[in-house]
């Protein structure tokens, strides 16, 4: 199946459908509640359940629907091809795929730490503890797979076909988290998933002010459960986040390829100066500072001949890592330029890059984190090779 194109006529005008507001920029909703029209004496008390959630005719309550969120649900959803619900963060829409799957068993490895967090969290709600298996385990009826790709935070990319062939053999479920790699650049349910995950905040946010999540599943039926799961555990979007992400949204199609572009160049550049012997230059940039460097446009085609470009067809992912020669370095580089802004988080406009360690304890000292934004290819290698100079000749800065 070929992937939809994701194109500005779909992000301006995908909630088109929910008809027209007199405002070329639908207006914030900030009503938590919602005036009711005079009830039909013949009709009973609301039953939601007979209710177009996805296209309400009105809206009761916030925690059910609310005018901006629903729009920016009816985008997400035709980008990615299936039926998006939103959520209050990323963690909250992890959690909440947990709910809906309730597995026996989760298979991961490596990935984002608060997700690892999450689950411990869900299995202290609980009876029996969900234990967790690596991804290249034997798999069992009732597990889940959940497969980060690209990966956080080294930015590698997975074969998702590969493990939802393997989940699917035993009748699991995989649930790819595909922040680093949102539309146009992949598209997991044509390579096997079952539910996508996606940390808005990140990508489809894109200006670093909003947190949200996102679940897209294939089926009417299942967006269905997961409204109702998401009503009652009460974790949707705030009004002003879903006004935001509405606006981010518009864009998605003009900054994730940019950043894609940049952060590719940007790799391989860095990966140069990294394979670079002691005593010798690149670029005017002496080896022996940067270890190595991970990024899904440097794996090359893997033994089981998984070819990550064939699944990140739309480009490779903004955000990767690299391995400094030691962890005084990594200390102190993100303080040491004027582009990159010393900060956790990914996806925004601005590049930003960290120490990894500062925000996950389980991270190598010398790990450092980079999210390229969109500022020209050349400052942004200009202002690398300049706080590289400056920690080869003094690192007390």
């Amino acid at each position: 199946m070929a992937p939809p194109k994701v194109n500005g006529t779909d992000l301006i005008h995908g909630d088109g459908v929910l008809g027209h507001t007199p405002e070329v920029a639908p207006s914030i909703s900030m009503s938590t509640t919602f005036r009711a029209p005079l009830p039909d004496p013949d009709a009973g008390p609301i039953d939601l359940s007979n209710v177009d959630l996805r296209n309400p005719t009105r809206d009761i309550y916030s925690r059910y629907t609310q005018p901006v969120s629903t729009r920016v649900e009816h985008i997400l959803s035709k980008v990615n091809n299936g039926f998006a619900l939103t959520y209050a963060s990323g963690l909250a829409a992890f959690y909440s795929a947990l709910v809906h799957v309730r597995p026996k068993r989760v298979a991961v490895q490596g990935g984002y730490h608060g997700c690892h967090v999450a689950l411990q969290v869900y299995n202290r709600a609980r009876d029996v503890v969900v234990p967790s298996i690596g991804l290249d385990d034997e798999y069992e009826p009732g597990d889940m797979c959940w497969l980060e790709t690209p990966l956080n935070p080294t930015g590698e990319a997975r074969d998702i076909q590969h493990y939802a062939d393997k989940v699917h053999k035993v009748g699991g479920v995989l649930l790819v988290d595909a922040t680093f790699g949102p539309p146009p650049l992949q598209y997991p349910f044509n390579f096997g998933a079952d539910i996508i995950m996606h940390s808005g905040t990140k990508y489809f946010g894109g200006h670093s002010d909003l947190l949200c999540g996102v679940l897209i599943v294939k089926t009417h039926e299942k967006w269905t459960k997961l409204w109702t799961d998401r009503t009652y555990m009460g974790n949707m979007m705030g009004s002003l986040e879903a006004w935001l992400l509405l606006r981010s949204l518009r864009t998605l199609h003009l900054r994730v390829p940019r950043q894609s572009e940049n952060a590719a160049q940007l790799a391989q550049w860095l990966s140069q100066i990294a394979h670079t012997p002691v005593g010798q230059k690149y670029d005017g940039v002496p080896g022996g500072i940067i270890a190595r460097v991970w990024h899904s446009s440097l794996q090359g085609i893997d033994a089981r001949g998984f070819d990550p470009k064939r699944q990140m067809a739309g480009g490779w992912n903004a955000t990767f890592a690299m391995e400094m020669a030691n962890s005084e370095y990594a200390r102190l580089l993100p303080h040491a330029l004027k582009y990159y802004i010393a900060a956790t988080s990914l996806g925004g406009v601005e590049t930003l890059i960290e120490q990894r360690i500062q925000s996950d304890p389980g991270a190598p000292p010398g790990l450092i984190r980079i999210s390229v934004g969109v500022e020209d290819i050349e400052d942004l290698k200009a202002d690398m090779k300049q706080a590289l100079l400056r920690l080869k000749g003094d690192a007390k800065l």
